[in-house]
């Protein structure tokens, strides 16, 4: 939102009162507060008829310093609000003098002036980041609405570019972007997000996080080119300062305060197939889908059963359609059988039809209007209600129908929806509507995800979402959303993914091939690719089947090699996935959170690293051509082994059963031992593969259990010819590969076999020293 007409004048009916200077200053044990009068002199009457704004600088965690500003505070705050986990043991440092007050957090400091006008700075390691000074924030009125707001505009460097505030499919920096915090469902190409996150990062590793769950409107260089601005209606304004110094430890330090990623169980990143939309299908289809993948040896770990398990205007009832599944206990039981986990689609809305409508409106589980009557309309299903999340026993409503599908052997479900929540609503706790908008997904998600590791177990656990909120992280998976079965979609998905990933989200899906319309075969063996190299995987589509046979044979090929890859590279994922919960860190990565210090790597959306050492370029057209970065050093193409030098663009042509997938140099990657499934013991078979490993390197890789935890780990170090090999436990055997002829020189453990070759591999117990 705007509030300045150019750089001289304020937006025409805006009344604006930005802090002038500091009034006083109030030390205390853990926070500072300063008052900034709006008035121009500094005379005795200036405290009459003048506003003055409060700012509260306090730390809720290293390196973290936030900033609340307020004008009047004698409204009444309904919430909901965001929950944040302080750091208790937090110590900040104070600082008065005659000049300005300061709040130090660890190695980061919000200075205020109190001596001259206003200014504000933002400071790491004595040397400022960011700020604002005299007319950058303050307090604006809308005069013909009379509507208030508190806003702020930080600076902005030569050079410094914005990134994330949820998924977002628009250009992958946001700078020049008017950006509002409302999920809205409004598909993949166009400004809208089904994922509005109030939290963004730079390229010089600091973020924000506006602490506000209702609609945050930010103008990253668009108002003002050299600032980021950011306001909310009402009387107060709440952020946080986040330093890292990297973008890795930016995205840290925000997920510890904001909640870690859940670790998804093993089974959920294999490939899940779907009934999709609107295709017409019963348990004859299904089987037939199901027996054709295994009779193509296509690995199948999760088949989704879409909005049409229910009967159509019943959803939801949770009520299987008796005419399609008239034997819903017998057929799980069938499917599980075959090794497959069941997903099934919901949402939050109850349709008139629907016979639990009646009970939920007699017991006042629904959101009301402010007659009291029930809040309904026709967009979607018809004269739907919504259920209140914040109504205790809605809640246990609700998750007893969910209950139930578990024990008939669903494990787990497609949460949709929750993004088109009214405001015109009253909720059962008195919560603010305006709030709720946004923060209605969380408890959604929240409710689904708690209940699952309630009845099947901690690991267990996973959800698909769409919607999203600050928080929403900690109840994977996320997928993005109605995309179309275009290159320019696949792309702009992939693009959302990023920015999703730097907003604290650790796992991301698409739909694979598009969800609308049918794509061209080109097009679903080219996303095949992208699919399975992504965090998980899941066919689906809109009015016609994703199996794909339907598309050509060879795209049956090419499903079921890469497949087969995801499920052999399934220890280095599993450990990926895990750094992920520990670090908040996302499985796919946009290019600067692994090369910070690379200019060319800041603006990169058509590639992105899959965990630290591999590199993934997707292909996005029919004739193979793609055009990508490798930073500097010596890179491996994973599939071929050929090996390339870096710090230059590539261009490339591949054929359907290859793409741009790069090891990194001094990378160690791990193995498994199948293909068939990605949950299996990764400690046996494993293969350790050594790439680029350069003269005075050093390389380390672990294998995960099932519950992330590092089971086995292997250190390279390399002295020219010579690389010691150091295991992690002396009686574990363990597999070596490295791309040259090797002879085993000295060795403190035991040798069991060398083999030589274009590739060699060495086998042994214990440390172990080779020659190239």
């Amino acid at each position: 939102m705007k509030f300045s007409d150019g750089v001289w004048r304020s937006a025409q009916g805006v009344a604006v009162a930005s802090p002038h200077h500091t009034f006083n200053v109030e030390v205390r044990a853990t926070d500072i507060v300063v008052h900034a009068s709006s008035c121009l002199v500094r005379e005795r009457f200036e405290d009459q008829e003048t506003k003055y704004l409060a700012y509260r600088i306090y730390s809720p965690a290293p390196n973290v310093i936030g900033i609340h500003i307020e004008h009047h505070r004698g409204g009444r705050d309904r919430g909901p609000a965001f929950a944040l986990t302080p750091d208790p043991a937090v110590k900040p440092v104070i600082v008065e003098t005659e000049e300005f007050v300061s709040l130090t957090s660890g190695e980061l400091t919000v200075q205020i002036e109190t001596a001259g006008d206003w200014r504000l700075d933002v400071i790491r390691a004595g040397r400022r980041i960011t700020g604002s000074a005299l007319g950058a924030g303050g307090y604006a009125v809308k005069k013909a609405e009379g509507k208030a707001y508190v806003f702020e505009r930080l600076d902005l460097g030569v050079g410094d570019l914005v990134y994330g505030l949820g998924e977002r499919f628009t250009a992958f920096t946001r700078n020049g972007q008017v950006v509002d915090i409302w999920n809205r469902d409004g598909g993949t190409s166009t400004e809208q997000a089904y994922k509005n996150i109030p939290f963004f990062l730079t390229n010089r590793g600091w973020g924000v996080l506006v602490n506000e769950p209702d609609l945050v409107s930010f103008e990253v260089g668009s108002e003002i080119v050299s600032k980021v601005g950011f306001s909310v209606e009402g009387e107060s304004l709440d952020y946080l300062i986040i330093d890292g110094p990297t973008p890795n430890d930016v995205l840290d330090r925000y997920t510890r305060l904001t909640g870690r990623p859940a670790l998804p169980p093993q089974w959920s990143f294999g490939l899940w197939l779907s009934t999709s939309f609107t295709t017409n299908y019963d348990e004859a289809t299904v089987n037939s889908f199901v027996d054709g993948m295994a009779a193509r040896d296509i690995p199948l770990a999760v088949f989704h059963f879409d909005c049409f398990w229910m009967r159509a205007q019943h959803w939801c009832d949770f009520v299987w359609d008796p005419a399609a599944f008239p034997d819903p206990d017998g057929m799980l039981a069938r499917l599980k059988a075959k090794g497959l986990h069941i997903c099934v689609w919901i949402n939050p809305y109850i349709a008139q039809r629907s016979h639990l409508f009646d009970e939920g409106k007699a017991r006042g589980y629904f959101l009301k209007r402010p007659d009291g009557s029930v809040w309904q309309w026709d967009h979607w299903q018809s004269g739907m209600a919504f259920v209140d999340f914040t109504n205790p026993e809605a809640c246990a409503w609700y998750a007893s129908h969910l209950q139930r599908l578990v024990a008939q052997g669903v494990d787990c479900f497609k949460t949709d929806f929750g993004e088109r929540i009214p405001t015109d609503v009253v909720y059962h706790d008195g919560s603010d509507p305006e709030k709720m908008h946004n923060y209605y997904t969380f408890l959604y998600n929240q409710l689904v995800f708690d209940l699952l590791k309630r009845l099947k177990g901690e690991r267990e656990a996973i959800v698909f979402a769409r919607s999203a909120t600050v928080g929403g992280q900690q109840f994977p998976v996320h997928w993005g959303g109605d995309n179309v079965a275009t290159y320019e979609s696949m792309a702009e998905s992939l693009r959302g993914g990023l920015s999703l990933g730097l907003s604290g989200f650790g796992f991301w899906s698409h739909d694979i091939g598009g969800f609308q319309n049918t794509a061209a075969a080109h097009i679903y063996k080219r996303w095949c690719a992208f699919g399975l190299l992504s965090s998980h995987s899941r066919l689906h589509g809109f009015t016609s089947y994703r199996v794909p046979w339907a598309f050509d044979e060879e795209a049956v090929d090419v499903l079921r090699a890469f497949v087969k890859l995801k499920a052999r590279l399934m220890p280095y994922l599993y450990g990926v996935a895990a750094q992920a919960a520990e670090k908040g860190l996302p499985m796919m990565r946009a290019m600067l959170l692994e090369f910070p210090d690379d200019p060319a790597a800041e603006s990169l959306d058509r590639q992105y690293m899959l965990g630290p050492s591999l590199l993934v370029a997707p292909v996005f057209s029919q004739e193979g051509d793609v055009q990508f970065y490798l930073p500097d050093g010596r890179w491996t193409h994973v599939l071929s082994g050929e090996v390339v030098e870096g710090g230059r663009w590539r261009k490339e042509t591949h054929d359907f059963m290859s793409l741009p997938l790069y090891a990194r140099p001094n990378s160690l990657i791990v193995w498994g031992g199948r293909d068939d499934r990605p949950d299996y013991d990764y400690t046996q078979d494993a293969v350790f593969a050594a790439y680029g490993l350069e003269d005075g390197g050093e390389a380390s890789a672990s294998i995960p259990d099932s519950a992330g935890e590092e089971a086995f780990r292997l250190t390279l170090r390399r002295d020219g010819g010579r690389i010691v090999v150091s295991p992690s436990a002396a009686d574990v055997p363990w597999t070596l590969q490295l791309p040259k002829g090797l002879a085993v020189t000295d060795t403190h453990g035991t040798v069991l076999a060398v083999t030589a070759g274009e590739v060699a591999t060495v086998r042994a117990t214990g440390e172990v020293t080779v020659r190239l």
